[in-house]
């Protein structure tokens, strides 16, 4: 079916930022999608298109909409249904690198718009229809990697690793495994309380706690201490992201106080991993350093890859010649479209990489990641804490899926701990 109308529209994301929504319709069918944003971001991403200017302290998103009626013109009549010549098109007209003439924002609306549209032609689950790009294997329920301590630039304390995750691995289906992690999630915020006083149990921008504490170990100790309360110490693991580009300076990191050269920041990873349940860390160097992303691996654990591949398939390609990481963190609009993002996944699992699909700290009320982590069996997703709406629908339409398939939970993961 053909195309017959795109448009834009100025909307709101989680920070009360504005965003980019993008309806498509094809006769009487049509989808929509909104763009989400991030806060820590690689310098290889896609860039937003903003207005700049005084209103919305620069960030409103007109010049997107305005974008999307260019767009528009070259899409109406085209066969819905064509991805990748879609996209394709979306790429050419864009004509840069980085996707800055119409903002990665812009395109990545327009190009899950058109994915939805097509799928409600088709009478299909959004997740049945990633089978038109070869991702047709058996199909599993993802772990969650859920974030419920921020730090960073996600939150207003001193802490400078910006998430602490856990992982509720050991379970059978995503409800249980779901339900140990909220279980966790509401004792640490009962512990937070207790230690700290009620301003702890304040969130950041991904629904985790946001309390007042500096130190690294003092955030793992609370976590752990909130898995054995809750009775689930052999079955939910703990992870970080470092999104060590924030507190890497002049050739050093700056972390807990005290300046670490890279050898002294993989002893300090290391005496870390050997104390707590860790077993996964995001991005634990800078994005530059293909060396450090090889080397951290001795360690056991899973080693992701976010600001060092932003999603982008020559870096991954890079990243696997040189042995770095064994993840990759899928976020669509690093580059901006989505069969760019899928040329990425499949190169990860032809080359064993794990695959997290994830959300921004910036995100909403749109759940489509969880189609997606569904719709190409990734092992694994990344959508914060069990709080605020813009993370618990992608919580909750996973729970759907899994009523509708009746399929198990990953184990994937397990081959780290």
């Amino acid at each position: 079916m053909k195309i017959t109308e795109v448009k834009g529209l100025e909307v709101l994301d989680s920070r009360g930022n504005p965003t980019i929504e993008v309806e498509v319709k094809a006769g009487s069918f049509k989808g929509k999608a909104i763009a989400p944003s991030g806060a820590s971001t690689g310098t290889r991403e896609a860039v937003e298109l903003r207005d700049g200017g005084k209103r919305f302290d620069g960030k409103g998103v007109l010049k997107a909409v305005e974008q999307v009626k260019k767009i528009s013109k070259k899409l109406v009549g085209l066969n819905v249904e064509k991805q990748k010549l879609i996209d394709r098109i979306i790429i050419d007209y864009d004509g840069t690198k980085n996707k800055s003439k119409i903002g990665g924002n812009t395109s990545t609306a327009v190009s899950i718009a058109v994915f939805k549209t097509a799928s409600a032609v088709k009478k299909k689950e959004l997740y049945e229809c990633f089978e038109q790009f070869n991702f047709k294997e058996r199909r599993e329920m993802p772990v969650p990697l859920m974030n419920i301590i921020n730090g960073g630039v996600h939150a207003g304390n001193k802490l400078s690793i910006q998430e602490f995750k856990i992982i509720p691995a050991k379970f059978n289906s995503f409800k249980e495994a779901l339900t140990a992690g909220v279980e966790v999630y509401h004792e640490l915020g009962r512990e937070l309380i207790d230690k700290k006083g009620v301003s702890s149990k304040n969130v950041g921008d991904e629904g985790g706690f946001a309390p007042n504490i500096s130190k690294t170990r003092e955030a793992l100790d609370f976590i752990e201490k909130s898995i054995e309360k809750t009775g689930y110490s052999n079955e939910v693991f703990i992870g970080l992201d470092c999104a060590s580009n924030s507190f890497y300076k002049n050739g050093a990191y700056q972390i807990d106080g005290k300046t670490l050269e890279k050898n002294n920041l993989l002893d300090y990873y290391d005496k870390l991993v050997k104390d707590y349940n860790i077993i996964s860390i995001e991005d634990p160097f800078n994005e530059n350093d293909f060396e450090g992303f090889s080397e951290i691996k001795s360690l056991g654990i899973q080693v992701i890859g976010d600001d060092l591949f932003t999603s982008n398939v020559e870096r991954l390609r890079e990243g696997i010649q040189k042995n770095s990481a064994n993840a990759l963190l899928l976020k669509v609009n690093q580059v901006g479209t989505l069969t760019e993002a899928l040329e990425t996944a499949r190169v990860c699992k032809k080359n064993n990489y794990e695959v997290i699909v994830s959300h921004r700290s910036g995100d909403t009320e749109d759940s489509f990641i969880a189609d997606l982590t569904f719709g190409i069996n990734a092992s694994q997703i990344k959508t914060g804490a069990p709080a605020r709406g813009e993370r618990t629908c992608k919580y909750n339409r996973l729970l759907e899926i899994e009523s509708q398939t009746k399929a198990k939970l990953s184990k994937k993961i397990l081959k780290f701990t």
